[in-house]
């Protein structure tokens, strides 16, 4: 498998520090709010990834942290007269509630910043140590010039990212690029005891922090936006290395950007959606079919015409393993086919093969789709089919959309007793040339979501 990694402006092999276990941390959400498309395409890509790598047979402790104190917390919190703690708290479920809609799956640990002070104190303490970090009255700042490999991730001097960096003003800093790794409390903020006062931590010595206490001091990838490869990663791995004396990630993934209807998303312009805003009209599988529908690391235009074509894509998919399930009823006892086995094969060389350069799940996608192509023109038209070539079909889908997160909805589509003694009074109204009864118990299916088909295997149906 070769990952393209932003540290290097490469693909490379990929090859985990112990054999057979993989240690990946990935950047979570600030748990003020709903979170948006844009934060979905990274939390869907790298649950991806995970699948993939445990699918070839690694252990991987994916860890996910939460940012649960930060300034955008607190004045929320405030503006709503409740505790920082009851905010996050009450946006940590509603995270999983959108994440569970999208199939990602809980990582092995999800850390809070606020339950691990001690952690980041500690760390805080080893810069200090260290001679990378100062305190000035309470705040203490990382020295950015101090560590000589600053700009390595993002591919840039010190001096430009200087020039072009939007740097908060402030006199106590010694230099305008040094960042903050903890802050002194302000009246009215949470706090914690500290060396230095009391206060609470930066943004970015969290991760590190984290990343640290769950993964160790080397870590095998770490992943997130394009829009973290500066500062936040930046960050992270001149604090990581110069309190650790080692390389923090050997791998570093990152995705690209999501426009909506070809332009930046953004409140003013009135296209910032959040996913809950999104699950109401569509399904979360879809969507995430729709963001694998890409290569990662493009940019990807989201619009209600594109999810809807992604719904169509998906459906195709579906309707081909539904199709199967109902031809298992009149299948032969029969043996696999050369054809059929030879398929299989093709199907799942080319899966791999696209998933092995640089996680290409739009290709891997596109395997799927000739696959159902083939079968469909191989199976579901004729009427003598062996329950080996319809099983391993079956199989080939599921096991493989598993991987991406997809096709994994329950197919044992038990109607209710009511129904399915409908469907039968339908038949034997039909036998019985009484078509006026069975048009009407049509009718009344479809009212309640149930369509029915005639074929030659005997009645298909589905809900609408």
């Amino acid at each position: 498998m070769k990952i393209y990694n932003t540290l290097t402006r490469q693909k490379e092999e990929f090859a985990p520090l112990v054999p057979g276990e993989v240690k990946m941390y990935s950047c979570g959400p600030t748990v003020y709010n709903y979170f948006h498309i844009g934060n979905a395409r990274p939390f869907i890509i790298f649950d991806t990834v995970r699948r993939y790598l445990e699918f070839n047979g690694y252990n991987v402790t994916f860890v996910q942290n939460f940012t649960d104190i930060d300034d955008k917390m607190i004045n929320r919190a405030n503006d709503e007269g409740i505790t920082v703690k009851e905010l996050g708290e009450r946006f940590i479920e509603e995270y999983f509630k959108d994440a569970d809609s999208l199939g990602i799956k809980r990582a092995s640990v999800h850390p809070k910043a606020t339950e691990n002070i001690d952690s980041i104190i500690d760390i805080v303490k080893k810069l200090e140590d260290n001679g990378y970090a100062y305190n000035v009255d309470g705040d203490v700042y990382f020295a950015t010039k101090k560590f000589k490999e600053y700009g390595k991730l993002s591919h840039q001097p010190l001096d430009d990212l200087e020039a072009g960096a939007r740097i908060d003003v402030n006199e106590s800093k010694r230099d305008p690029m040094d960042f903050a790794l903890w802050k002194k409390q302000k009246p009215g903020e949470p706090a914690w005891e500290s060396p230095w006062g009391l206060g609470r931590p930066g943004w970015h010595i969290e991760c590190s922090a984290m990343a640290n206490k769950y993964l160790g001091k080397t870590i095998d990838i770490h992943s997130g936006g394009q829009d973290l490869v500066f500062p936040h990663h930046e960050n992270e791995i001149a604090q990581s290395e110069c309190a650790n004396c080692k390389p923090f990630a050997r791998y570093w993934m990152h995705n690209g950007y999501i426009n909506v209807d070809n332009k930046k998303m953004s409140k003013s312009l009135g296209n910032f959606f959040t996913v809950r805003d999104v699950l109401n009209e569509f399904d979360g599988e879809v969507i995430r079919f729709f963001m694998l529908s890409a290569h990662y690391r493009s940019p990807i235009n989201f619009s209600k015409d594109l999810i809807e074509q992604a719904k169509t894509g998906l459906e195709r998919i579906y309707t081909c393993v539904e199709n199967l399930e109902f031809l298992k009823n009149t299948a032969t006892d029969g043996k696999l086919s050369d054809e059929i086995k030879k398929l299989v094969e093709n199907c799942n060389k080319v899966f791999r093969d696209a998933m092995d350069d640089d996680l290409n799940t739009g290709l891997a996608i596109a395997s799927l789709f000739d696959f159902v192509r083939e079968i469909n023109s191989k199976i579901t038209t004729s009427t003598e089919n062996s329950k080996e070539d319809i099983d391993i079909s079956i199989n080939l889908l599921k096991e493989l959309g598993g991987v991406l997160g997809i096709l994994q909805k329950s197919d044992s589509k038990n109607l209710d007793a009511e129904i399915e003694e409908m469907i039968e009074k339908r038949q034997q109204a039909r036998k019985d040339r009484n078509f006026a009864l069975a048009d009407e118990i049509r009718d009344t299916l479809k009212e309640q979501g149930i369509i029915l088909e005639d074929t030659p295997n005997g009645v298909k149906w589905k809900r609408i």
